[in-house]
């Protein structure tokens, strides 16, 4: 194989201490590394999930709104395995976090749902049996 994995997967968001603390505080990414890049009025936050990838959540002054509806081309979502998704809705909910009704895959059998960030854009939360 060529690819081994992803490494990370890079964010542009509107609002950058919302962005952060969405990901950061609510999700509970830790973070990795977190930079302002002066010449460009940008943050640089790269944060880190358990298997070893990471989010590279960016800011800049005035990005276009995300196309999102109809689906346009491209990223349509991310998606994050999760252990319990009963638990991860409730955690969230208490962070006045929504999601969406809980779906099975029909391929699969497994249970999902969809949040959105603080831009809109969708994250699926997939759950997964737990490592016995």
């Amino acid at each position: 194989m060529l690819l081994q994995g992803i490494h990370h997967v890079a964010l542009i968001c509107r609002d950058y201490a919302q962005s952060r603390a969405f990901y950061h505080d609510i999700l509970r990414l830790p973070i990795v590394s977190e930079h302002y890049r002066a010449e460009r009025e940008s943050w640089k936050l790269n944060l880190a999930l358990p298997d070893g990838s990471q989010l590279e959540l960016f800011s800049f002054p005035s990005p276009p709104p995300r196309p999102s509806h109809p689906e346009a081309c491209g990223l349509r979502h991310l998606a994050f395995r999760v252990a319990e998704l009963d638990h991860v809705i409730a955690t969230l909910a208490a962070a006045n976090v929504a999601s969406e009704a809980v779906r099975t895959d029909e391929y699969t059998g497994r249970r999902f749902t969809f949040i959105a960030d603080p831009d809109g854009l969708p994250l699926e939360l997939y759950e997964m049996a737990s490592p016995c």
